[in-house]
């Protein structure tokens, strides 16, 4: 694999690049050339707005969680990503990514899905747009997200098992980065998260990045300024995209919420900030969970959406630089939030928005009373995906 360092917009600081094969680097280069064209085309812009308007649902509300801020003190207000069609802040970037395609004449798109949101939000930009589709996903994955695999069936992609490895995330990101080198002059690759080689954590950044302009502008009209933000992390794109009209505004704390399955103590757990160390996946330099000897470490999350043992290299860059606060969160605290939130504002989140909802408690009690402060969750996807899995970790323990 070879790297292209002279290109500094490949790079957040040291991470990013292009650690790929020599054959994927004129077809990178073809996708940020179009990218570019693209992002200049009013046409383009005017398209993908028309469609974020009357098809995804957008804006999605930024709504006044009353009891949650009763309870803690401070004006909480969610995000509400799990609102947009599909039911999760994917659709922004897939429709986005499946435009460019058709744009450039492919005919074909692929992606790599966890939880599903990103499947199902792909399938049904290939289905608006008339483009074939299929989806990796790994057969652990398959079987807890049934209903997301039907979705995407009925939606007419195929959905390609993967049982390698852990048969999760990582190895569908592995099984679709291979099928698009075997295709790479027919097909394009819809990435979901704002990771992989360059130029993809920047377009992905920026198809998300719809999201914190919404929430700056919705804060604004009601006279608010966010004093805290706080979104999960898997690879990150829902965080980079809510993050982003806020990077500059040192006022503004964020705070990215990543995995801890079982705990940090154990091997189960999908913290790469946390626990990892400076590496290569996925065709970028970030931070990775390896073993000692380089080898890529199994990860776990009860989220299909977070256990990924990399993350986008521009959350790297703002972990090592201290601008953005990472935290680990459990699966048993992730499920507590998802119940919590469910029976305090009868908003049912996505498990992997669960983890940054079971922050909020952490982040309030340190917290002065005094003044109130103004706090955002990014709430990227609703739960309906979720309930199997849900009812099977809490059957014994909460009243069904």
């Amino acid at each position: 694999m070879i790297n292209i360092p002279q290109n500094l917009q490949a790079y957040f600081g040291n991470f990013g690049g292009q650690y790929v094969p020599e054959n994927a680097i004129a077809a990178l280069n073809e996708v940020e050339a179009e990218y570019l064209k693209a992002q200049a085309d009013p046409t383009f812009q005017d398209t993908l707005n028309a469609l974020l308007k009357n098809y995804v649902g957008r804006p999605s509300p930024l709504y006044y969680a009353e009891n949650l801020s009763n309870l803690y003190g401070h004006d909480i207000y969610l995000k509400r990503e799990d609102l947009n069609h599909t039911g999760a802040h994917k659709i922004n970037n897939s429709l986005g990514q499946a435009l460019l395609a058709k744009r450039m004449g492919k005919k074909k798109i692929i992606a790599e899905t966890g939880a599903g949101q990103h499947g199902v939000a792909t399938a049904t930009a290939a289905a608006l747009l008339g483009l074939e589709c299929d989806i990796y996903m790994g057969a652990e994955d398959m079987e807890r997200q049934k209903l997301n695999v039907f979705r995407m069936e009925l939606l007419g992609a195929r959905v390609v098992a993967i049982h390698d490895g852990l048969k999760t995330l990582v190895e569908a990101t592995t099984a679709a980065i291979a099928s698009w080198l075997k295709e790479i002059d027919n097909v394009f690759y819809v990435i979901g998260s704002a990771v992989g080689p360059h130029p993809y954590p920047s377009i992905v950044k920026e198809f998300q990045s719809v999201i914190g302009k919404e929430c700056h502008e919705q804060l604004s009209s009601l006279g608010k300024h966010a004093d805290h933000i706080i979104a999960c992390v898997g690879g990150g794109s829902n965080a980079i995209g809510i993050f982003s009209a806020f990077l500059n505004d040192e006022s503004t704390h964020l705070y990215g919420v990543e995995a801890a399955g079982e705990g940090l103590d154990t091997n189960r757990h999908a913290a790469t900030l946390t626990l990892g160390k400076e590496g290569i996946i996925h065709g970028m330099k970030t931070y990775v969970l390896q073993e000692e000897n380089g080898e890529i470490s199994p990860v776990y999350s009860i989220s299909a959406g977070l256990d990924y043992p990399g993350v986008g290299p521009e959350h790297a860059h703002l972990f090592k630089t201290g601008r953005v606060s990472y935290a680990a969160i459990t699966d048993k605290e992730a499920l507590e939030a998802l119940v919590h939130t469910s029976r305090q504002e009868g908003i049912i989140p996505a498990i992997e928005s669960a983890h940054a909802l079971a922050y909020l408690p952490k982040l309030c009690a340190a917290l002065p009373s005094t003044p109130k402060q103004t706090i955002v969750v990014n709430v990227s996807g609703r739960g309906d995906k979720d309930m199997h899995t849900v009812f099977s970790a809490l059957k014994e323990t909460i009243e069904i």
